[in-house]
Parts: structure tokens; sequence; C-alpha cells
């Protein structure tokens, strides 16, 4: 691509044609699909793991998962744990970043070459925008009455399955009485050349985060954080392998818990400062392959037993409390639970917001994690 037609210039002279056609997409459904009606109606999952495992194997015992993620090791607890439980399913688990598989699916349904059964994003404005379009299938799974109101579509066309959190973490023994408590102590100058931190404008979570920090301390921080020259990465999961790794003190855009199981690390979920969390949003397609083992998997994951095992001792049902430390994540407003949902709905904003810490950080540069995936990977 010449840099006389820069990704910069394609987003900003698409921008006016892809806003103002919104309401005409809005109200069409594309071809193969069916305009999305109210599925109140639709009763909650009352057969058990068992019987949905039976079922599954009657369908061809075959499910295909995109999980949004920074690398493929993030999925081998699923993996592991699914098998054990199910292990006549052949579950192949694809993950990347979720900006790349939502787009890859509407390719995929666009030229009929449909490969996931189940969706797991991060990205939630796709969610709604594909109930919309009548590409998901409405569903219920055992334990949806239970999983908090603004974690599920109430018609059943998604549901978040787990809590996800990003803050900053340091290196205890590294930061020693010093370390920083607040995001207001990120910009201490003795911090200078010690922090790692995944971009803002290459993952909207991370870009949340900073549009949260930008706004309570204003952009004399941006700025003051840019001094810092944080050692910038690719992928969310790069800023806990830089701390773990003793390569940097701090880490920042990165995800953790409140109540931190390691002795070396700690995960900050400030009093009274801001930092980001959201319920991690799943959907089973209209036109999956195998809808019967994408039902079992939801079933799976919102199960007590898998909720009560969240990593990072928040779940999305309200019965259920993995860290007796913890209060509900949507019941602390240092969280903006509400506010990830909104963000994510307006692109306009979210492009102006990339464009602008690229000006302070620098344009994103490095290959993505995952690797490059290709249209049709998990076939």
């Amino acid at each position: 691509m010449s840099s006389n037609f820069s990704r910069r210039r394609l987003l900003a002279t698409g921008a006016g044609v892809a806003l103002g056609g919104a309401a005409t997409v809005a109200a069409q459904s594309p071809a193969g699909a069916s305009p999305v009606t109210a599925s109140s109606g639709v009763r909650e999952e009352t057969r058990s793991l068992d019987e949905l495992y039976q079922a599954a194997l009657a369908e061809g015992g075959k499910l295909v998962l995109y999980q949004g993620g920074d690398v493929d090791s993030q999925a081998a607890g699923v993996r592991t744990a699914f098998g054990s439980r199910f292990p006549d399913i052949d579950l192949t688990v694809v993950v990347d970043y979720s900006k790349y598989h939502d787009v890859r699916v509407d390719n995929q349904l666009a030229t009929g070459t449909l490969v996931p059964d189940v969706l797991q994003l991060q990205t939630l404005q796709d969610f709604t925008r594909w109930k919309r379009e009548g590409r998901l299938l409405p569903y219920k799974p055992a334990g949806f009455s239970k999983v908090h109101k603004g974690f599920k579509d109430p018609d059943g066309a998604w549901t978040a399955l787990a809590v996800i959190a990003f803050s900053f973490m340091y290196d205890i023994q590294a930061a020693g009485a010093a370390a920083p408590k607040t995001p207001l102590d990120l910009v201490d100058p003795r911090w200078k050349d010690a922090i790692a931190s995944s971009y803002p404008h290459d993952d909207d979570a991370v870009l949340y985060l900073f549009s949260l920090y930008q706004q309570t301390y204003g952009w004399d921080w941006v700025a003051k954080f840019a001094a810092q020259q944080p050692q910038f990465a690719r992928g969310s999961h790069t800023p806990g392998v830089a701390v773990n790794g003793e390569q940097k003190t701090i880490g920042v855009g990165t995800s953790g818990s409140a109540v931190s199981a390691s002795a070396s690390v700690k995960w900050v979920a400030p009093v009274g400062h801001p930092f980001m969390a959201w319920g991690q949003r799943a959907a089973i397609l209209k036109q999956a392959a195998h809808p019967t083992a994408g039902k079992l998997y939801l079933n799976w994951v919102l199960s007590e037993e898998r909720q009560k095992a969240a990593f990072n001792g928040w779940s999305v049902r309200t019965d259920v409390t993995p860290n007796a430390a913890l209060k509900p994540v949507w019941e602390n407003p240092d969280a903006h639970v509400d506010g990830f949902p909104r963000f994510m709905e307006d692109r306009a904003a979210i492009e102006r917001w990339k464009q602008t810490f690229a000006l302070y950080f620098g344009e994103v540069k490095g290959d993505p994690s995952p690797g490059w995936l290709g249209l049709h990977p998990g076939r």
C-alpha cells in the first residue's frame, strides 16, 4: 500500500460513508438471514450437561469456537477442561483479536463459508448488530436468569460468560514501598523506562481504560505518561509478560484480579480511581453447523462449577461469588461496567480516540500476537 493511501486516510474518508449508511444497514437483514423478532418466549435450558452432551454427539460431536484473545495458549485451559468433561467432542478453539474475528465472520457469512459455531468476543457492539441482522440463535442456557441483567440480552441473543478487567500491575519487590497505588502514580518520574503497556489504539478495551484516565486526569497526564517512554507492544498480555519476566516494574493495560494469588505481582483496582471491566459476550450463530454443541458449551461455561473457578475472582452470575473478598463487579463504580458497552457502540468516537493517542504514543508497530490466521481458521 502506498504512503499516499494510508490506513488513516482510508478511515477518515470512509467514516462519513459508513455513518451515513448506518440507518439503512440496520434496517435491512443480510441475504440468508431473517429479521430478528422478539424472542422473550425463549425458555431457559432445562436439560442437564450430560443430556446436552449426548445430543451434541448425535449432532456430529464437533464444536468450533472463535475466541477473542492475544495468544493461542490462552485457550489451553478451556481445551483441557472441556476435553476432560466431554472427551468425545472434537473441540476447535481459534484465538485471535476480536477485531479480526468479527470481520472474518462477516466475510464468511457473506461468502457462505461460515466456520465457527460459537463466538466469544470483546467487540460488544457486534453482538447488538448481529442480533439486529438476525444472525444469532436466541438461546438461554441454564443459569441465564441468574446472570446480571447488564451481562445478557433479554431475548437470549447473547450472554456474557466471563468478567474481564483491565488496569495496571507491578512487581512487588521491584516497586518496593514506592509502588504505584493509583494511575496518577504512573507518571512519577521515578518510573521512566520502567513501564510496559499494550497499545491503547490497538485494543478497544485498553483504549477505554486510557480514555478513562484522560477524562479523569486530563491530557497533561497522557503527555506525562508518554514522557515515561513506556515499552508499547501489541497484545494485552504483553505488560504481564514484561512484569513477570522482570523486564519492567509496571504493566499497564492488562487483565487481572483485585485479589491476586501471585506473591510477586500485584494487579491494582484502585479505590476512587478508574479501571475497567466488562462481560465477555458469547453467542451461537444461527447458521452454525453444530448448534447443539454450542449450547453445551454455553451451559458448561455458565455452570456454577465453572463460574466459581473464574480466574479473576468475579462471576457474571448474581448467585456465584468466586472470591468472598470481592463484591460483584457491577457494584463497583470504579470499574465502569456500564460505560464500556456504550463506548463500543460509538465507532466514530473510538476512531478519534485512537488517532489522538497515536499522536502521543506513535503508530502501532509489530505483527499481531496471535499471528496472521487468514479467512477460515479452524476449518
